[in-house]
């Protein structure tokens, strides 16, 4: 259940993030709604984490994960190009955050 709220605080924090872009410095109301709204829910859900997961180790899933989401949505909804070195550099986030999950003691497995 932990790591289901780290995941809706993540998925928050995408769509704030991309709504983030659409509101053109928070000129487009509708859109600076979705991004206030989504940070509220992205640190709350993040908080409720915090309670049973390490803080290094929720921040490290929170980062990289949302690192590679972020990138993603550009990429596929506002025309980010991503070279074969982002890509490379994603990976290796992601292989830092599983080896942070599944190596480090301070994950508290």
């Amino acid at each position: 259940m932990n790591y289901l709220m780290l995941a809706i605080a993540i998925v928050s924090e995408v769509c704030a993030t991309t709504a983030m872009k659409q509101s053109h410095g928070f000129t487009r109301m509708p859109w600076t709604f979705v991004t206030v709204i989504g940070y509220g829910f992205a640190f709350y859900f993040l908080s409720l984490t915090l309670r049973t997961i390490p803080t290094g180790i929720a921040y490290a899933i929170w980062s990289g994960v949302g690192i590679v989401l972020i990138s993603t949505a550009a990429w596929a909804f506002q025309g980010q190009k991503l070279d074969a070195a982002a890509v490379i550099g994603m990976g290796l986030i992601i292989a830092g955050v599983i080896v942070m999950n599944v190596f480090s003691n301070a994950s508290g497995h």
